[in-house]
């Protein structure tokens, strides 16, 4: 397969709706722990208040960020995707 033939099969895969749902799970398991307010969380974990609102939006982020918040959110990267996926 050609360099274009991939490029143009990567863009036409859809992640978007995906990428909600790990956001809406992200959210989800904050609010388990008992974080109502995700400023409150962020202050506390050290993370930007405007980068954790892009997490729990769902847009894209690095595989080794996904790991860290799973392991922030207290649950393994398989718990974190074992629920609505």
């Amino acid at each position: 397969m050609a360099k274009n033939e991939i490029v143009n099969s990567l863009k036409s895969l859809n992640a978007e709706g995906e990428l909600r749902q790990i956001g809406a799970r992200i959210k989800q398991l904050r609010r388990k722990r008992g974080y109502t307010s995700a400023q409150r969380f962020a202050n506390e974990h050290d993370i930007h208040r405007v980068q954790w609102g892009r997490y729990e939006k769902g847009l894209d982020m690095h595989t080794s960020t996904l790991i860290k918040i799973a392991k922030l959110l207290g649950v393994s990267i398989k718990g974190f995707f074992s629920e609505g996926f």
